[in-house]
C-alpha cells in the first residue's frame, strides 16, 4: 500500500472536488475511505495498492475529468 499526495491546478469550485473524488474512487486499487480532496490547497490525498494501480493511472483519471496534475508524491504507508 502506498500513500499519494497529488498537487492539482487551482480548483475553482466545490463541484470540482466531487468530480475528482468520483473519478478516483471509481478506480480499482484505491482505498475508498482514504480519498480526500482539499479545495483550499488543490490537493488530493489517497492510499492505493500499487500492485493493482499505478500513480500514472490515477493521474490519468484526474486529467480525464479535466483537471491538470502538477506533481505527485508517493510514499510507502
Amino acid at each position: 500500500m502506498k500513500a499519494a499526495t497529488i498537487q492539482l491546478e487551482t480548483l475553482t469550485c466545490p463541484s470540482c472536488m466531487q468530480k475528482i473524488e468520483a473519478a478516483v474512487k471509481g478506480l480499482n486499487g484505491i482505498e475508498q475511505d482514504s480519498v480526500k480532496v482539499s479545495f483550499n490547497t488543490s490537493k488530493v490525498k489517497l492510499n492505493f495498492d500499487d500492485d493493482k494501480i499505478s500513480i500514472e493511472e490515477i493521474e490519468k483519471a484526474i486529467t480525464g475529468v479535466g483537471y491538470e496534475v502538477q506533481k505527485s508524491r508517493v510514499k510507502p504507508v
